[in-house]
């Protein structure tokens, strides 16, 4: 594995901790424990996909947009609806919040890895192979 690789794959899991810290952020601001459950978890998912959405553009370029986008929705819609549900049962201090959504995030980033490399066999895409 070369520098580059390294450095794109580094980007990916920061790329998804900062997705889902900016979603636990932007959950817990707009959620209270005074909302229903049902509309939290709504709420939730609508907050997180309009937090990832800025983010996976910005950094789309950079990374590609496979290695965002996708971790990004899954991030942003899920932990969004989980972000909600649980500040609607418990409210912890804001600094816990934000590092459940960076574990959050690194998690489903690894998890999007593992399931593309099991369905590609590790074979390198056709566009990582050869050329500079």
């Amino acid at each position: 594995m070369n520098m580059r690789n390294v450095l794109f794959a580094v980007g990916d899991y920061v790329a998804g901790g900062a997705t889902g810290a900016a979603t636990a952020v932007a959950v817990r601001t707009v959620i209270g424990p005074d909302v229903d459950l049902a509309l939290a978890m709504l709420l939730g998912m609508v907050v997180g996909m309009v937090v990832h959405l800025p983010i996976g553009l910005i950094l789309s370029p950079v990374l590609g947009m496979f290695h965002v986008m996708v971790p990004g929705t899954l991030i942003g819609m899920y932990g969004g609806m989980l972000f909600a549900m649980r500040d609607v049962m418990q409210q912890g201090q804001p600094a816990q919040a934000v590092e459940v959504g960076v574990v959050f995030g690194v998690l489903v980033t690894a998890g999007v890895h593992l399931y593309d490399r099991t369905l590609t066999g590790g074979a390198p895409a056709p566009s990582d192979s050869g050329g500079a």
